[in-house]
């Protein structure tokens, strides 16, 4: 199972991954939304934004999210990390129901291209 750090590392890494994107990946990373990532296993929330074509966290808490954010992920610390690592589909992951991601219907057409 992975820690708290090894998802904030994952989180990290998926923000610099990115800021270092080019083309529709670059244009899907611009929206400027408030930002949640449940991680089922441990019970903890990282809040924060998608802003600037990064991924800033803000804050780390117990529980499901405090406030609904305008995307909202959940999925297992392993799956956060086996995505970032690119040993997990995304596409599939979320078609299966291993990570769960809800946004606004114009968001989630944005973000089709990280798909």
């Amino acid at each position: 199972m992975a820690t708290m750090a090894e998802c904030r590392s994952a989180l990290d890494r998926l923000s610099d991954n990115l800021a270092g994107a080019d083309g529709d990946v670059r244009s899907a990373a611009s929206l400027d939304r408030s930002l949640s990532c449940h991680i089922k296993d441990l019970d903890i929330t990282f809040t924060g934004r998608l802003a600037d074509g990064r991924i800033q966290v803000l804050d780390t808490v117990e529980g499901p999210p405090p406030r609904r954010a305008e995307i909202r992920l959940a999925m297992t610390g392993d799956d956060l990390v086996a995505l970032v690592n690119g040993e997990l589909n995304f596409a599939k992951a979320w078609g299966s129901g291993r990570v769960r991601l809800e946004a606004g219907f114009r968001d989630l057409l944005k973000l089709r291209s990280l798909l």
